[in-house]
């Protein structure tokens, strides 16, 4: 077994490999918030603090997220589960290469993540969950180099692939050919299952955009701006996002061009700035800077 000592992550992904950012991902944590409870807010810290957790990936009782081993003073990532029922904590991956953005399968009976294989390329991989027989595979064997991702509901997604510039690519497992919807992307990707659309974040014009991509038609529309300091968000319900600014959690509906609320205050749990947010029937996992 390898030490688990904390995490690692695609936090400051652009042109960079994942094998080449890892040497300057900085330190954070993952905490996870309990919000309907008796007792108000319950937050508790997942794992340790020592080193970079990132990319929590949160569905029931399962919370995945990568994670930092460090061996020899050499560093890599594997694929983390906690179990927010036992609170026991394991890896998935233990492997000899870098595993990222841990994510649950549309049948729910595997893992997909990017991995960054022995000759450096980036690809999706997907890590059985039933099954210890079963072994880890490849999903695609052309499209790459592979950065973030997120899954309908036909064994279809849409693929963050960087180049110059990074594109928002279309795909199925049985098609295997991406097919390019925008350019400009940002990391934030997200299925609406309600409205069997996709989400996601990308730049124009040096500013943030929330977007949304119906795989119907293959249309795309802008929704409205982020805030400049804001690269990620998530969906807390069908009509609503959120995101993060510094230690606060703000939302906004889909459909609305001007009304933004405070939602969450987590500035006693997180004293520098939240990076990430993963959210499912009200339990909140967020990433926490490390100073």
């Amino acid at each position: 077994m390898k030490l688990i000592k904390p995490l690692l992550s695609l936090a400051t992904l652009t042109a960079l490999s994942l094998s080449n950012a890892q040497a300057s991902m900085p330190k954070s944590q993952i905490l996870l918030a309990d919000l309907n409870t008796p007792y108000g807010i319950q937050v508790s810290l997942v794992g340790e603090n020592t080193s970079y957790n990132n990319q929590p990936h949160l569905m029931g009782n399962d919370l995945y997220f990568t994670h930092e081993v460090i061996n020899a003073e050499q560093s890599q990532t594997d694929i983390m589960h906690f179990d927010l029922l036992t609170k026991q904590l394991k890896n998935i991956t233990n492997t000899e290469v870098s595993e990222y953005s841990p994510t649950l399968m549309p049948e729910k009976n595997a893992l997909s993540a990017i991995v960054v294989e022995k000759e450096g390329k980036q690809k999706l991989w997907q890590y059985p969950l039933a099954s210890e027989s079963v072994q880890p595979s490849r999903i695609f064997q052309w499209i790459e180099p592979v950065g973030y991702h997120a899954w309908g509901i036909n064994n279809d997604l849409v693929m963050f692939i960087l180049g110059q510039p990074h594109t928002l690519q279309y795909t199925s497992v049985d098609a295997a050919k991406g097919q390019v919807i925008a350019q400009n992307i940002g990391r934030t990707l997200i299925y609406n299952a309600t409205m069997a659309q996709f989400l996601f974040s990308y730049s124009k014009n040096d500013q943030q955009y929330v977007a949304r991509f119906n795989p119907k038609n293959k249309k795309v529309d802008d929704l409205f701006r982020l805030p400049n300091e804001v690269q990620d968000f998530i969906l807390k319900d069908d009509n609503t996002i959120a995101y993060a600014i510094d230690n606060r959690v703000y939302q906004r509906q889909l459909t609305s061009l001007t009304h933004v609320s405070q939602w969450l205050d987590l500035t006693p749990y997180c004293e520098t700035k939240i990076t990430r947010m993963s959210y499912n029937h009200d339990k909140l996992a967020f990433v926490c800077d490390v100073n």
